[in-house]
């Protein structure tokens, strides 16, 4: 399932947290005094097995672990106004391969797990600059979903990818963010140690690949968003342009979703078109919602290497609604997805339940059903402890397959 680099950027005042990602308004301040460094990180430990028609769950063929640690330093005022972060990742396998698992969740080399047991990797390393209601940012950097849905930093592996961009952020409009991005690099978030993450690569060589995003509040509990991707020459000698659309409403528990958007590029012969709805209620105890997706069929382009359908590149998810934990080479391309979730505190934590079903409209005709369960919650203050459970169902395959999910995760 691994995509080839495409594109993007988007607003450095963005936050990620637990999966979910919340847009934050971006504030610019007048330079204060010079501001001492901030130093954070966290520490992982990650372990997940899959069952095959070779090998069952929690067999060494069938299982994969890592353990890594993130240091960073942030410094909003290095000189003159000029702010500063870098970020530094390690991993390693802590020699599990000899007898437990027999490959690793991120590849940090040559694609074989005997001469890759340990990693590391400059994960940002940029600089901040703001005057007035604008603000800058170079560098390396993780990029959101909210502004950048295909190509945004997946927080589901043991580390985000990242991006190597440049871009600017205004908010001189009232209720609106403008957002310009110019993204020339990226890393691979994908599974396996064919997927080498440590290694960053172009984005459409010298041209790179501009963004714009404009995002409004006007209207009490409604966010409207719209993307606007543009590569020259994208991998032909053919421009590529993607226009992206997001309507979130919510009010009273209820939230209301619509999504839609289009690939034009003419070395496709087909250029897809994508549409998602989603509706949820908060009852108190159970927070519930329904979720639909359809994608046009898509022959991809020449060159690119992976389906040219909805899909985030640079890491492995979509940003369809019906996104699950692994059914996005199921819903990427030419289907109609319905996905229904539920979750609720209980035990000291959260349940999430979710059940998918996929109808592939393609030539093969591949039917896909996925059910999720999730378990997280803080043992400690800043202790973070995950369990996922997933059946996925499909007719490529003779029996429905099982994969099991452990994340630990110390933030400091």
């Amino acid at each position: 399932m691994k995509k080839t680099l495409l594109l993007s950027v988007v607003a450095s005042t963005m936050i990620m947290a637990g999966g979910d990602i919340a847009p934050v308004e971006p504030v610019v301040e007048a330079p204060a005094a010079a501001s001492a460094w901030e130093f954070s990180g966290n520490a992982v430990v990650y372990y997940q097995t899959q069952d095959n028609n070779v090998s069952d769950v929690f067999d060494q063929e069938s299982s994969s672990a890592q353990a890594g640690i993130e240091l960073r330093a942030t410094n909003s005022d290095v000189f003159a106004g000029i702010g500063a972060g870098v970020a530094v990742n390690g991993l390693t396998t802590l020699n599990l391969e000899n007898f437990m698992v027999s490959d690793v969740m991120h590849g940090t080399g040559n694609g074989d797990i005997d001469d890759m047991t340990d990693g590391g990797w400059i994960s940002e390393a940029y600089l901040t600059y703001g005057f007035g209601n604008t603000s800058l940012k170079a560098g390396r950097q993780t990029l959101p979903k909210a502004l950048s849905p295909f190509a945004y930093s997946e927080n589901w592996n043991v580390f985000k990818n990242t991006y190597d961009a440049v871009l600017a952020v205004n908010t001189d409009i009232s209720n609106t963010t403008l957002v310009y991005a110019y993204v020339y690099g990226a890393n691979q978030n994908g599974y396996g140690v064919a997927n080498n993450i440590t290694d960053f690569n172009s984005v459409n060589g010298n041209d790179g690949v501009h963004m714009l995003t404009i995002q409004n509040k006007s209207i009490d509990g409604l966010t409207l968003t719209g993307t606007w991707y543009y590569g020259q020459e994208f991998i032909t000698t053919d421009d590529l342009n993607i226009l992206w659309g997001d309507a979130k409403f919510a009010v009273a528990g209820v939230n209301v979703a619509l999504q839609g958007g289009q690939i034009t590029h003419d070395a496709m012969a087909n250029e897809p078109t994508a549409f998602g709805a989603m509706a949820g209620y908060d009852f108190g105890m159970i927070n519930a919602s329904v979720a639909y997706s359809t994608v046009d069929e898509d022959s991809g382009v020449t060159g690119v290497g992976g389906p040219a359908g909805v899909f985030n590149i640079g890491g492995q998810q979509t940003p369809l609604y019906t996104q699950m934990i692994i059914n996005e080479g199921a819903i990427a391309s030419d289907n109609d997805t319905w996905v229904v979730r539920a979750d609720m505190d209980a035990l000291g934590g959260n349940f999430a339940a979710a059940y998918g079903m996929t109808s592939d409209n393609s030539a093969a005709s591949l039917d896909y059903n996925e059910f999720d369960l999730t378990y997280a919650t803080n043992v400690f203050e800043n202790v973070n402890v995950a369990a996922s459970y997933v059946n996925m169902d499909s007719d490529a395959n003779p029996d429905a397959e099982n994969l099991v999910r452990f994340v630990a995760r110390y933030n400091f």
